[in-house]
């Protein structure tokens, strides 16, 4: 039957519906037609989805900083972070003091470093380094803390890259950081997940996934909301992020097992546990080392 006689015995309003509706379906297969698997879902909340390891410029502390933040943050090991710029054990460091990841002299004058009111009264000072054009370097204090400038360590004479320290065996005894099911595995692809990641209810409990030292408290890194970091060994750290409270402070001693925070959701768009192992600053595949289940 052709179109003409069917619009005749269906009247023109009836008609155009009828042509609608069969564009409509149509377009509706050929969209339902379309294969999921080249749809690719990136989780733009992931705390892990990092830039490498950097290795140029350089970085001034802030307030709240530690060494082993800055090193997490921007994927180095810490003690070869410390020996780049010559900081000794406990490696303190100070608001305003230069970190450098390349090692290099510079052949350009830092900027001014200034600790205001954010740094304490008995360090206050402003610092200004110069570097001229023979490589030498002027220094110049101003401040009531400018008998402490000293405890800053100058970044003039960095030219070789310090070297890694030997791997050391990993912690044993290692035990799950919460109950959950795992929403998220580690993906040896840097710009992907560096830990994995597990689902829970909010305020359960975090717990230590080895015997350490806590090494940071705070919710200063990007992307990891309030987060704490356990040093292990002199090799292997692990850190647990978007905790939404947490129950120890820095330069403390945990047990494997030890409530350290509770499940939240800062940083992120669900409640969940982000969880890393890092050696050598590089991340690991968690699952390796965690017991089977």
């Amino acid at each position: 039957m052709s179109l003409t006689v069917i619009a005749q015995r269906m009247g023109n309003t009836s008609f155009q519906r009828l042509v609608t509706g069969l564009v409509l379906s149509t377009l509706l297969v050929g969209c339902s037609s379309t294969k999921s698997s080249n749809v690719r879902v990136v989780d733009r909340n992931s705390a892990a989805a990092q830039r490498p390891a950097v290795t140029t410029g350089q970085y001034v502390v802030r307030p709240g900083d530690t060494l082993f933040s800055i090193a997490f943050r921007y994927g180095w090991d810490y003690k070869a972070l410390a020996a780049r710029n010559n900081i000794p054990t406990p490696y303190t460091i100070h608001p305003g003091q230069t970190i450098r990841f390349d090692g290099r002299t510079g052949s350009t004058p830092t900027a001014v470093v200034s600790n205001g009111s954010s740094a304490p009264s008995s360090s206050s000072k402003t610092t200004v380094i110069r570097r001229q054009a023979n490589g030498t370097t002027t220094t110049t204090v101003t401040g009531s803390g400018a008998a402490a400038a000293g405890a800053a360590p100058s970044v003039a004479n960095k030219s070789a890259p310090a070297p890694m320290p030997p791997p050391g065996p990993a912690p044993t005894g290692w035990g799950w950081p919460s109950n959950g099911i795992l929403i998220g595995k580690f993906s040896s692809n840097g710009s992907l997940n560096k830990g994995i990641d597990i689902a829970g209810d909010l305020g359960q409990p975090v717990l230590a996934a080895s015997d350490g030292t806590v090494v940071y408290a705070g919710s200063g890194l990007r992307g990891y909301g309030e987060l704490v970091i356990i040093k292990h060994s002199e090799t292997y750290v692990s850190a647990y992020g978007h905790n939404r409270r947490l129950l120890v402070r820095e330069g403390q001693q945990v047990k494997v097992g030890q409530t350290i925070a509770e499940m939240g959701s800062t940083g992120t768009d669900r409640v969940k546990l982000h969880f890393e192992i890092r050696r050598q600053g590089k991340p690991v595949d968690p699952l390796q080392f965690l017991p089977k289940r």
